[in-house]
């Protein structure tokens, strides 16, 4: 993945952490359908975010990043 798209995919993981928790601090209004699981979006993107940034900090250090497992 080339380091242009990583930081895109980031910012779009970013801006729907974003809009998930303003989403989910609204207001609940009565008679009001629920269509989106903004908590699960909001989870989902979460991970994104941890991923891509992971992801994008070896590309720019140059060292993958490792688990602590020694296989």
């Amino acid at each position: 993945m080339d380091r242009s798209q990583t930081m895109i995919g980031l910012g779009i993981a970013l801006t729907v952490v974003i809009l998930a928790v303003i989403k989910e601090r609204a207001p609940y209004q009565p008679g009001r359908l629920w269509v989106v699981p903004w908590r699960w979006l909001l989870a989902f993107a979460l991970l994104a975010v941890l991923v891509l940034s992971a992801h994008l900090i070896s590309e720019l250090s140059g060292h993958p990043l490792t688990g602590r497992a020694a296989f």
